[in-house]
């Protein structure tokens, strides 16, 4: 399978989806007129996907980790944050176990990718792995990876 586009990694379509959720919380009552976290949560959750898209036009799989680091980061902080808008009734607490669940899951597809990334018998490039045929005798390929969309 080729990757071509960001698009086709899973974490960053897992990131998008937790993203849509976010606005729509956010959307209403009470959140959508507490300006300062309504923006600091949309903006985190519009960090992992901005990051991840950014880190795949790295020019080597060092630096695209790097940038997977930081969209696992902002996940951490949608996490943090909506620890707030619980505390604060802004979400009910089945709201709050759906979306905190969904930001974990986001983060171990993150986690899953950076590790592939940096393992020391990925000797090409993530690009060159994703758009040539696969070496003899490899058995770790793009889209062998659950982070990439089959």
């Amino acid at each position: 399978m080729k990757v071509e586009r960001f698009e086709d990694i899973r974490a960053w379509q897992a990131a998008r989806d937790l993203t849509k959720e976010i606005y729509r919380l956010t959307n209403s009552g009470k959140f959508a007129r507490d300006f300062k976290l309504r923006d600091q949560i949309r903006d985190a959750s519009g960090s992992i996907m901005h990051n991840i898209a950014e880190g795949f036009d790295s020019s080597s799989d060092g630096e695209f980790a790097r940038f997977l680091t930081l969209s696992r980061r902002s996940a951490s902080e949608v996490q943090s944050e909506l620890y707030i808008a619980l505390d604060q009734n802004y979400i009910s607490q089945e709201e709050f176990d759906i979306r905190k669940e969904q930001a974990e899951s986001v983060k171990k597809q993150i986690n899953a990718f950076i590790t592939y990334l940096l393992q020391s018998d990925n000797r090409q490039s993530f690009r060159d792995k994703a758009t040539k045929k696969p070496l003899e005798n490899k058995t770790n390929r793009p889209s062998d990876h659950p982070t990439i969309r089959q």
